[in-house]
């Protein structure tokens, strides 16, 4: 697992290197939970879309090998996916698809059992196709929910990984569940692990959650795991997702579309410029905390 790892970081850095006149510059973020349903693909795309918008060039990977939705989310129907990739009857650059917003997508596969757990060589050929993703500043990495050895290779490769909980009792014990896995199977872990908690009512209740979930996975595993942010359980969001349009889109100005810019700026350590209005809006806002 660490070999992959260590091989996807130096394939995705050393062309990014190379691109750039010796700079590095791509950086990954996978994104991953404990359980399905708690809004990652959502989380995963809405970012990409904020990052958008501050100028950097950004591509969405859904890695979910078995049951891929991030193109459902941007009603989009592509005719090639990663299942092409594995089975090398296309190259990433021919199913790398633009996008209406700004980013760019690279759609997974559903209904495909097999591939959702790869062999090695598989593993290997697709990672090495990964290489053509290198041209962009950001790539956020949608896996799939649980713990499989596909995940736990984009995790370990990431520059920041984000953990997707809701105030849910099973999704904080699964956000538990999957950072300890990190903590087990991943060696020497020189990534930024941080946790955000979706779909809550109040700022009160994303700290109450944020905190016991960093509590115990630092008094039980020695892990630092950092509080990126919450996101309101807004109505928005799931009008969005039955316009299959998403809600940094077509609701720039909610509560959830400011809740991840605010994200975006505490990821880039940057205050999220995008007008004085909605600027100001987000000092309010997260004054509040």
């Amino acid at each position: 697992m660490t070999d992959q790892a260590e091989q996807l970081r130096e394939i995705m850095k050393g062309r990014s290197a190379e691109d750039n006149g010796g700079v590095e510059k791509t950086r990954i973020i996978t994104v991953a939970s404990g359980k399905g349903g708690v809004g990652k693909t959502n989380l995963s795309i809405n970012l990409g879309l904020a990052y958008a918008k501050l100028g950097k060039k950004v591509i969405v990977l859904d890695a979910d090998l078995g049951l891929a939705n991030v193109n459902v989310v941007l009603g989009m129907i592509p005719k090639y996916n990663l299942y092409h990739i594995i089975r090398k009857q296309k190259t990433m650059k021919e199913i790398i698809l633009d996008t209406d917003y700004g980013i760019k997508i690279v759609a997974g596969a559903s209904g495909f059992f097999k591939i959702a757990n790869l062999e090695q060589e598989e593993r290997d050929g697709f990672i090495n196709e990964l290489s053509e993703l290198s041209s962009a500043d950001i790539i956020i990495i949608d896996t799939s929910a649980g713990v499989s050895s596909n995940v736990l290779a984009f995790v370990a490769a990431a520059d920041d990984v984000i953990i997707v909980t809701t105030p849910e009792p099973t999704a904080i014990t699964d956000a538990y569940g999957i950072i300890k896995i990190i903590a087990t199977e991943i060696d020497n872990m020189d990534i930024g692990l941080k946790l955000i908690v979706n779909r809550v009512k109040s700022v009160t209740e994303g700290k109450k959650v944020s905190e016991r979930v960093i509590n115990i996975a630092g008094q039980f595993l020695n892990l630092k795991v950092d509080y990126l942010g919450y996101v309101y359980d807004d109505p928005i969001v799931s009008a969005a997702v039955i316009k299959q349009k998403p809600f940094m889109v077509s609701e720039p100005n909610s509560k959830a579309s400011i809740c991840v810019k605010q994200l975006v700026s505490r990821l880039e350590k940057v205050e999220y410029k995008e007008g004085s209005g909605v600027n100001r809006f987000i000092q309010k806002l997260m004054g509040r905390i």
